[in-house]
């Protein structure tokens, strides 16, 4: 019997991922096929489905969206508050693994865990820095299930280091050199990869457990870790 290519790499990816707490995959596709839930920053909350999305150097610029009474809309991303959305098949799958896992929550109140295990990924609206400037962009929260001291968001200008490809199909599951972060109510800022290891003792400084018991071994792939055991201190 001859294995797909495809299934091999689901394989790969289901044991590489299992039992272990990560951020969720971004994603860049939304179905058609399945409701979204958009609340608005004036209260409005909108049902239906994403039928279009309009993209500049990978910010979200316009929406297209149709209601569950068949009206199409066109939504700015600046009067989201925010918002669940479905990925399409292929893309949504380094979630679906994801959801597989076994984790503790230390989220925010506010994030729908329910919605969350269904599949779909959550975005809001947040003050980032962006070259010395700070700029309200609608954002992809990676780890709702751990957000209660740090927010980790997708970085839509950043590069992945390593991705799967599979008959000429790019998967998910490459190692991001960047990510914004936000502390608390600070503004989020971008954490690369390759500065990680010089400011690690300055992002962590209000749990010096954090920094004791991780400085000797500094590692870009450990950053869920840390952020984990900097939640969970008390001190923080």
């Amino acid at each position: 019997m001859k294995i797909k290519p495809l299934f091999l790499a689901l394989a790969f990816l289901t044991c590489s991922t299992l039992g272990a707490q990560e951020l969720l995959h971004p994603i860049f596709s939304f179905s058609q096929k399945k409701d979204s839930y958009i609340t608005m920053k004036d209260g409005t909350e909108l049902v239906g489905r994403i039928t279009g999305l309009k993209r500049k150097k990978g910010l979200i610029q316009e929406i297209k969206y149709k209601g569950e009474d068949g009206k199409k809309v066109k939504i700015s991303p600046d009067n989201i508050k925010f918002m669940y959305v479905q990925a399409t098949a292929a893309d949504n799958f380094g979630n679906a693994v994801d959801k597989m896992t076994d984790t503790q929550r230390w989220g925010e109140e506010e994030v729908e865990d329910e919605l969350i295990k269904e599949g779909y990924s959550y975005f809001e609206n947040a003050e980032v820095l962006v070259k010395k400037k700070k700029r309200t962009l609608l954002m992809q929260l990676l780890n709702p299930h751990f957000s209660s001291k740090v927010k980790i968001y997708h970085d839509p200008f950043a590069k992945e280091t390593t991705s799967l490809g599979v008959g000429g199909l790019t998967m998910v599951g490459g190692d991001e050199k960047s990510y914004y972060v936000q502390f608390g109510e600070d503004t989020a800022f971008k954490l690369e990869k390759k500065h990680y290891r010089k400011r690690f003792e300055g992002l962590y400084k209000d749990c010096p457990d954090v920094a004791s018991k991780y400085g000797e071994n500094i590692q870009w792939g450990n950053l869920v870790e840390h952020v984990i055991a900097y939640t969970k201190c008390s001190g923080s």
